[in-house]
């Protein structure tokens, strides 16, 4: 087969796509992508694409970095799309090309079971861990050791925690499995590979590792794609930063108890010197976190962490704890001559102990303290409060050709929300086209405006209310999408005392079984917060229904929020104006996008929240949102929906419905 040398010779009309794939129509929108994205590779620079869904942006950026030659690091915001590039997407352009694609995928190493935890936990006894067996039988044959690949042990098994990999424990060439190694074996296949396919993660891991000088986690590259870009400032932000939760101190006691036994340094009677010290880091770290005045619960907010705090008990609790840590630290520094283990055991305490005392005395004015509690964990955090310079410094003037990619990154009809926030204040080239759907005809947008304000205390009743006419009238398929936990099983109350059909609601089951349930049910209705308003894909009939409780604002009192807002009033400008209207409103396009997915798709969108329509900025928002029909009362969405129903298609996806 002769090998196409560009980009349209591959997607556009007569090329291998369109020979092989029965019903593959070529998109001009696609192919204007992909000509931007050959010119960054083969010139450098940065480049802004906003590519609307349907457009087929995947393949607009993988098809130019295998044609380029060039080593390519494609970072994707989850790893569903990043296991989806891997086993379908590029296997798919080489049997359709001809093209010898060497790819490999690296994920975070908390995905990779570590040979030599593994080995401590079974001779530990696994605390009687009903799947470490399982895990033992299935390593033996495992040819990555992915965690992902042992589908009969769900993803939030505690087994997890004691025999994957992670950089605190992980001691490298000085290993005795480190030739049989799962992440050393990923990084071989990375270096030999010409498109490695990363997570937004590991690659701002391997970002703040190369900034403070401690080494590199993914290969030396020649340019960086970025698919979902939108995500990239928060995924910086906490990899820039410091965080310190009791949920590592109990993790940092439990393999040091397995590492210690393993060296045969702990007491069977639980009485000696090392039983002793783990023992006392356990309740320094029960007593100080327990004393942090956090707001407990499932909300999870963060709050102010003032230095001053420490001043009175806290302190006193905080220098207890640190001294038990540095105890344990220099045991174990005493001992190393029994393993690396036991040395690593030491680095990894000094390390936390040096994290926890920059969080609490300061980490100079770029950064914000915080603490925050879970239903199983409270942490303290440091965020950088501007990450401009940082994304400038380290990332866009070190990397020779940078493209970020989404189908949401314009607000108000430009790149400039997003070029301010992520610090492009020079040139870049920009590029937006347009999905090739018919939103018209395929979605409706549904702004009541005789809803209260979400604010008020009537509000919570007639948006249940009004949930469940929508319901009715589509007879479920719905996403009903909330801007707090709170809110969230409020509503999904109401519903399950409403409906007929099936209630699911985010949290009763790990993400990707809701989804199953969800598609499979074909008319229930799912309730879910932040992680479910994108990298969802729910295509066809199944969906049909999106409600969005209120307009997606950041929480102004959050501490990282409430700085960067007035580092931007000492500056003169308007935050609410240039950065929370704007982040809100990609949110919300964000929510919206779960809805059409295919050409075939149709459904309804709802806001019920009347701001949108009687506030100045709420223009802003409906303008940032795909052209889709505009519905202000109930009887309009009816009228659309009969009209759409008549004329709707089987919902299988179509060839040209390619990501």
């Amino acid at each position: 087969m002769s090998r196409p040398q560009t980009s349209t010779a591959i997607l556009g009309p007569g090329g291998p796509f369109e020979r092989g794939l029965e019903g593959y129509e070529h998109r001009p929108e696609q192919l204007r992508m992909a000509e931007a994205v050959e010119r960054v590779l083969e010139h450098e620079g940065v480049l802004l694409v906003e590519a609307g869904t349907g457009t087929g942006k995947t393949l607009a950026y993988l098809v130019p970095a295998v044609l380029s030659g060039r080593k390519v690091i494609v970072s994707t915001g989850t790893r569903a799309l990043q296991d989806q590039i891997v086993e379908r997407d590029l296997p798919l352009l080489a049997e359709l090309t001809g093209l010898g694609i060497r790819a490999a995928s690296m994920k975070g190493l908390s995905n990779y079971v570590c040979r030599r935890r593994l080995a401590e936990s079974v001779a530990a006894g696994g605390y009687g861990d009903p799947h470490l067996e399982v895990v033992r039988r299935w390593v033996e044959t495992a040819e990555r050791g992915d965690r992902a690949e042992l589908a009969v042990v769900p993803e939030n098994a505690p087994v997890w925690m004691d025999v994957t990999s992670s950089s605190e424990t992980r001691i490298g060439q000085r290993c005795e499995h480190y030739e049989a190694c799962f992440v050393t074996r990923m990084r071989e296949d990375a270096e030999a590979a010409q498109i490695v396919v990363v997570n937004h993660h590991l690659f701002f891991a391997d970002l703040a590792l190369r900034a403070s000088g401690g080494g590199s986690v993914l290969p030396e590259h020649d340019a960086v794609v970025f698919d979902e870009a939108h995500g990239i400032e928060e995924v910086a932000t906490t990899f820039f930063g410091l965080r310190v939760s009791s949920t590592q101190i109990v993790s940092l006691v439990r393999d040091a108890r397995r590492t210690l036994a393993s060296a045969g340094l702990l007491d069977r009677a639980g009485r000696g010197e090392a039983d002793g010290m783990l023992a006392e880091v356990e309740q320094r770290a029960s007593i100080f976190f327990g004393a942090l005045p956090v707001e407990r619960g499932d909300a999870e907010l963060r709050i102010p962490l003032d230095a001053s705090l420490f001043d009175g008990p806290i302190g006193r609790d905080l220098i207890a704890l640190d001294t038990a840590l540095d105890a344990l630290a220099s045991y174990a520094r005493g001992v190393a001559a029994v393993g690396e283990p036991v040395l690593a055991l030491a680095r990894r305490t000094d390390s936390l102990r040096d994290d926890l005392d920059r969080v609490v005395h300061g980490v100079g004015n770029t950064h914000v303290a915080w603490c925050q509690a879970s239903r199983r964990s409270v942490a303290l955090g440091a965020s950088p409060i501007d990450l401009s310079e940082l994304l400038r410094e380290h990332l866009f003037y070190r990397e020779r050709g940078v493209v970020l990619a989404s189908a949401t990154l314009t607000t108000d009809g430009d790149f400039s929300f997003i070029r301010r926030r992520l610090g492009l204040d020079f040139p870049c080239e920009e590029l937006a086209v347009s999905s090739p759907f018919d939103f018209g005809r395929q979605a409706a947008l549904y702004l009541p405006r005789d809803l209260p304000d979400p604010r008020d205390a009537l509000y919570r009743d007639r948006a249940a209310r009004e949930i469940e006419r929508l319901v009715r009238l589509t007879r479920g398929g719905a996403f009903v999408l909330c801007t707090s936990v709170k809110a969230m099983r409020q509503l999904a109350e109401a519903g399950r005392m409403a409906f007929e059909w099936p209630v699911l609601v985010q949290g009763d089951a790990p993400k990707a079984a809701l989804l199953s349930r969800f598609r499979r049910a074909h008319d229930a209705v799912l309730y879910a917060t932040a992680s479910f308003w994108e990298g969802v894909d729910v295509p066809g009939d199944a969906l049909r229904l999106v409600v969005i409780d209120r307009l997606p604002f950041e929480v102004p009192t959050d501490p990282v929020v409430a700085a960067r807002s007035r580092r931007m009033r000492d500056d003169g400008v308007d935050p609410f104006d240039v950065y929370q209207v704007p982040a809100a409103a990609l949110a919300l396009k964000q929510g919206f996008g779960r809805l059409v997915r295919t050409r075939r798709d149709h459904g309804i969108v709802a806001v019920l929240d009347r701001r949108i329509v009687t506030r100045g900025y709420g223009r802003r928002f409906v303008e940032t949102l795909p052209p889709a029909s505009r519905c202000l009362s109930f009887a309009e969405v009816e009228a659309f929906w009969r009209e759409a129903a008549d004329g709707r298609q089987p919902a299988a996806a179509p060839p040209e419905d390619l990501r």
